[in-house]
Order: C-alpha cells, then structure tokens, then sequence
C-alpha cells in the first residue's frame, strides 16, 4: 500500500502498486493528459513506472524544464522514425538533446536537402496523428547486438559492443521505430505540440575526421506553439547578427583556406582589437599588472615538464629546426613561471601579477571552428598571479571587482558565476583544497550575488570559477575564468623565500577577463549587430558634404576630430547626400555630419546619428563634448580604479 507524498506535501494511499500515470489520473485528467514523466524520489521515470513502496512524487509536465528536455529527447526518436519511414535505408546512430533542441546523426547515401526536411517534418506530424504508445523495454547485450544486426543498423550494433559491462540495455520503440536509450520519454507521440526543423549538417562519426561523414540533422521542440514562434523569432534575430555576416559586411576581418582557423584582420576590424588591446592595457597597468612578452616557439620540452604535451599534445602545433622539436605556444601559463624565476623573489614581492596579451595556436578540428568564436590562432587576455595561500582570496575578490567593472564598460549587466571543485583525480592534499575552494567561496559571496556549484568540474590542479555573459538575445558565453593552480608553480621549480626564511611554492592563479580577443569580438558584434558603442566603433563620426563647395570645410572638420583624438573620416564623393547617409548607416558609424552652406557660412555642422535621429545643428566643439560625453558613458574610470 504505497503512500505517494506529492510536492505540496498532501499524500495519497493506494491500496497496491500505481505507475506515475495512474498517481497523475487520481488528481485529475487535465494532469493525465499533460504528464509527460515523473520524478520518484528525485529520479527521473517514464509515466509507465511502477511505484511499489512508500514515494516522494512530482509530475512532469511541459511546464518543467526537465518536461521541455523529455520532449526534446523523445522529439529526435519522432525525427528518427519519419526518416526511416520516407528513406528506408538511412541508419540511425545518436540523437542527444542540446541546448534549445535536438539533432540526430544519419547514415545515407546523399546529403539531405531543404524539401527532405520539409518532407520529414510532414512525416513526423502523421506520427504525431497516430498517437503510437512509446513503450520502455529491456534486452541483454547479446539480444540487443542481434536485433540491430538483423535491422542492418550497423552503427547501433557499434555502439552497443563499445558500452562497458554486461549490465542489460533498456530500448524505446514506438510502432516499427526502437532505440537504445535509458530515457525517460514521453508516454505517446501524440504528446507533441510544436516543433521545427531548422538545418541539416555534415559530422564524422563520433566525431573522427578519420571516419565517415554523416547527416546531421537539427530540431527544436516547445511545449506551445507560441513559445515555438518565439524561439524561432530568436533565431531569425541571431541570424542577423551573426558576426561572420557581419564581419563581412562592415569589413572587419575574412578567413580564407590558406590559414584555416585564423582570421585575416582588416583595417576596421584591427581598429575595435586595438581600442579593445588598449584598454585593457590602462585598465591592467592600473591595477598593478605587469605586462610582460613571452616566445610563440618554445622548445617542446618545457611543454613536456609542464606536463601539458602529455595532456594536450593533439592540440599543439609543432615545428622542427636545428635537430630540436619547438611547440607554438598553446598556452601562456609555463612561460610566465619562466619569467617569475628570474631573479629571487621573496614574501614581499607577492602577489605579483604578470600579464600577457599571448598569442597562442591550439588545433581545432576543421568541423568544430566557427567564425571568431572558435579558431586556431587567438590572443588572450591571459593574466598569472602569484600568492601566497593567505592572499589567495582577497586577490579573487579584486579580481571580480575588475571583472566586473570591464563587463559594465562593455554593456553586460548580467554575469552568470559557476564554481568548480574538486575532482577525483587531483593533485594536492585535501587541506590545500579545502583552504583553496573556502576562499573562492567567500569570495563569490562576498560579491552577494548568486552562483552556481559544479561539483567535481575543477582542473585537476586546483578549484576555478567560471564567468559567463548574457548577451541582448540572452544567449550565455562563458568568457572569464580565475583557477587556483598548486601544481604547476611546484612542477616548474618556482619558488619565493617566505618570512622564515624558508623556501615555498607560490600558488599560481590563472586569470583572464575576455578569455581570447577574437571570441569576445564575435560575442560583442552579435552582442550590439555590428552597431559598436561610440568608444568602440571603428569610426566614430564621418562628415558628408552635400555639394563639391564644402569639401574644404568638411576636410578641415576631420582634421579637427582628429586632432582631438576621435576616429573620423569624411566622405566628399559626388553622390547624392541621401545616398551617402544611407552607406554610412550601414556601415554602422555612430555619428554623420552634415555640411552645407550654411553650415559653411555659420562654421557649425549639423549631427545625425546612425539611429536616424536629428540632433540639430551645433558648434563643433559642442559637437566634440557631446561625443566624449558618449565615449565616456559606459563608466571606463570606474574599470581603471578598480582595486586601487
């Protein structure tokens, strides 16, 4: 007779076993018709399961995000079977959720194409009609490895014999589709309300260039057709910031097969690098950085006593000269210990905070590189503190007060924060741990906002906090990062003389604030469509004449701006104004001035920002205070006195 204890705490006794389903119909049939799973004793279950024993018991329904994740995952069978259906000889292999929806990788002769898409979505909407059961079974490995066999799913039968253990596998089938999955999924296909599928890929199985190339396909699945339309808005929206179009458009940077993975900067796209590059410099040089150089080629056994060729020697690049094998700096970390060692340190030079804008090269599969967002040539943002194991929190916390202070200068108010502990495998005893991740946390909640636990998610040699961004479209990008490092310090022999006298290990923070220059361009082109803040558009102001008469005064006005130290260029073609002022619009400039005689005559201009609005006709030194006003408005001082 169980005793089903519900999430308001009410209770319901059954007088023998009940599945999920049977506890949701006794509440009532708007409920059985909505549970799509539940959760018995925190544990995830398909609505089929049978409670024998006194339970704690939640239903899931489309309002949950666990809801949204069932739908999601039981959305990719539902895609699986209308493929089967319309190409018999497609073989299915995996199909996860992701975030905002699903994929799932095929097996097929031919690429898919935009009408086979439209033609499985049509297919998936009769499954949906049939309302077929989806019925959990399960199968030893042996009955498992000889179903798929016989169905010719030869991916399927990979999988299976590569899954570790005898332990029997539990499958899915709905009608004459089954699946290896461990699930929870929704109790029928009739449960969907709204989904879409959006582009179709190539990935190499289990993703090895080595391997084949299979068809990926993407979905998105809502529990309303109006949160559908809303996602599908979002996405049209990021479509048009997406900042390769962008980049393209404006003329900030191109890629090119010669150098996969490593963009080629143009003159307005290095113009944003650098104002980014030199203020950060301002803001490092004011919080008692030292910035420091370190070689792009080190001799590949400094990267084998730091321990990261044995770790990462498939991202590294590397070059053989004079019968000695050099790496390209993958990371800047090593090399900074390098220039710490020089020279003797003692208690009184810590902390000592080194910073680098590195250049490094990692190796990113051709499949996996995406724009700036994910290349093989970047520059960091890279910074190493060393300290003392009693400074190590009050040097994260000015950190975040840093931190902080440059994500506001560009725009983000919102900062998702994540802590990472310990994991199994680690270096240090657990008292060094222990101190380590105590400091992280006050420091995190000295900030008093909310953070994330990660459980085990920490490097192996030391705890990390992690920093992510919202950006306009709410769209997280993880960016900044501070790691307490015990182990690599010890490995590469740095050392300070402590007030006893005694020789010690400096701890080592590994700190960045962007994460890599080219990543955080990308995330503030999407971030602001390409329409940069005054301070970091790549021409600040363009003055346009309306007729050859004016060209003399408008060119003496760019000088002007100029000396002043804005970005200005003016654009004196023999085109129509209109045309001219529609160019620049697009070309994102914050500020156009527009000369005419009477401005000529008057010795003023008259100002029209990118947005279209007319601010009247000003002096140029009015003009000139209200755009430092503006270059100014995102709080940059507030950055540079961070700490001080």
């Amino acid at each position: 007779m169980p005793l089903i204890t519900l999430p308001d705490g009410s209770t319901r006794q059954f007088n023998q076993s009940v599945t999920v389903a049977d506890v949701a119909a006794s509440i009532g049939p708007g409920l059985a018709k909505a549970a799509l799973a539940g959760r018995v004793d925190g544990q995830l279950v398909d609505t089929s399961f049978l409670i024998d024993d006194d339970a704690d018991l939640a239903i899931v329904t489309e309002r949950d995000d666990d809801g949204i994740e069932i739908l999601r995952h039981s959305c990719a069978h539902l895609m699986a079977q209308a493929v089967q259906r319309l190409f018999p000889s497609a073989q299915v292999t995996i199909g996860p959720v992701i975030e905002d929806g699903f994929f799932y990788d095929f097996s097929f002769e031919r690429a898919f194409t935009p009408d086979d898409l439209a033609a499985i979505e049509k297919a998936m909407q009769k499954i949906v009609k049939e309302n077929l059961p989806v019925e959990r079974s399960v199968l030893s490995r042996d009955e498992a490895i000889s179903l798929f066999r016989e169905m010719g799913e030869d991916y399927k039968v990979e999988i299976i014999e590569s899954i570790p253990g005898d332990e029997d596998l539990s499958f899915y089938r709905q009608g004459d589709f089954i699946d290896l999955c461990r699930g929870p999924h929704v109790p029928d296909t009739g449960k969907f309300k709204a989904f879409k599928l959006t582009s179709v890929a190539g990935a190499y199985w289990r993703g090895d260039s080595d391997n084949e190339m299979l068809q990926r396909i993407y979905g998105t699945a809502w529990g309303s057709k109006q949160d559908l339309k809303l996602y599908l808005q979002r996405l049209e929206e990021a479509e048009k910031r997406d900042h390769r179009k962008l980049g393209k458009q404006l003329g900030l940077f191109h890629f090119q097969e010669e150098a996969p993975g490593m963009p080629f900067w143009h003159p307005d796209g290095w113009t944003i690098y650098q104002v980014i590059q030199d203020y950060m410099q301002s803001v490092q040089a004011a919080n008692d950085y030292k910035e420091i150089k370190t070689p792009q080629l080190v001799d590949y056994s400094l990267w084998e006593k730091s321990g990261h060729a044995s770790k990462f020697s498939d991202e590294m690049f590397s070059v053989e000269s004079d019968n000695r094998m050099y790496a390209i700096k993958p990371m800047n970390c090593p090399c900074h210990i390098q220039v710490f060692n020089q020279g003797l340190k003692s208690y009184r030079d810590l902390p000592l905070r080194l910073a680098e804008f590195g250049s490094c090269h990692r190796y990113e599969p051709s499949g996996s590189m995406h724009g700036l967002m994910r290349v093989r040539s970047f520059v960091q943002d890279d910074g190493h503190i060393f300290c003392t194991e009693g400074q190590i929190q009050s040097e994260v916390a000015d950190f975040m007060q840093l931190l902080f202070a440059v994500y506001r200068d560009f725009g983000f108010d919102e900062v998702i924060l994540r802590l990472s502990t310990r994991p199994e495998k680690r270096v240090g005893s657990d008292d060094l741990w222990d101190n380590a991740e105590q400091a992280l946390k006050d420091a995190l909640e000295a900030t008093g906002l909310a953070w994330q636990l990660q459980p085990g998610e920490g490097a192996f040699y030391g705890p990390k906090i992690e920093y992510s961004l919202k950006d306009c479209m709410g769209r997280v990008q993880q960016c900044g990062t501070i790691q307490v490092d015990f182990f690599l310090p010890e490995r590469l022999g740095a050392s300070y003389v402590a007030e006893d006298s005694s020789r010690k290990t400096p701890v080592m923070l590994h700190r960045a604030i962007l994460g890599s220059f080219e990543r955080f361009i990308g995330v503030l082109i999407e971030h602001y469509a390409g329409a940069m803040p005054a301070w970091l558009a790549p021409q600040q102001v363009a003055v346009l004449n309306i007729t050859d008469k004016q060209g003399e005064y408008c060119k003496q006005v760019e000088e002007s701006l100029k000396n002043k130290g804005f970005r200005a260029i003016s654009d004196l073609r023999n085109e129509k104004i209109g045309f001219k002022i529609r160019e620049l619009t697009l070309q994102k400039v914050p500020y156009l001035l527009i000369v005419g005689d009477k401005e000529v005559e008057s010795r003023t201009v008259t100002v029209r920002t990118r947005e279209g609005a007319d601010l009247g006709t000003m002096a140029l030194q009015a003009f000139c205070d209200h755009l430092q006003q503006d270059v100014f408005s995102y709080g940059r001082s507030e950055a540079n006195r961070a700490t001080q």
